[in-house]
């Protein structure tokens, strides 16, 4: 099988697999840098009591730190939906 057409019916399978998955197309660089710049490194870290917050926090650190650790990568992720994946009455918003 082609290459091109092997990652093309990869990809598609992945988004029918994920419709209602609200950190679809999220990564955790991504979703660490808006709570960052949201709460800033000392909201972050009383929200998410973790070393990588409180000590000369990075983001470099704290992806290497979250990448290893799944329950602190569950936390950051329940914190981003909750901030940032509020229902609308209007239906959802594009953030």
């Amino acid at each position: 099988m082609d290459i091109a057409l092997l990652s093309t019916s990869i990809g598609s399978r992945v988004s029918q697999e994920q419709p209602n998955n609200p950190l679809h197309g999220v990564t955790i660089e991504m979703a660490l840098t808006r709570l960052v710049d949201r709460y800033g490194w000392d909201g972050l870290a009383q929200r998410i009591d973790v070393n990588c917050f409180k000590n000369d926090p990075s983001i470099k650190s704290s992806l290497k730190f979250l990448r290893k650790t799944q329950w602190a990568r569950d936390k950051v992720e329940h914190l981003y939906l909750a901030t940032f994946d509020r229902a609308s009455p209007w239906g959802r918003s594009e953030v």
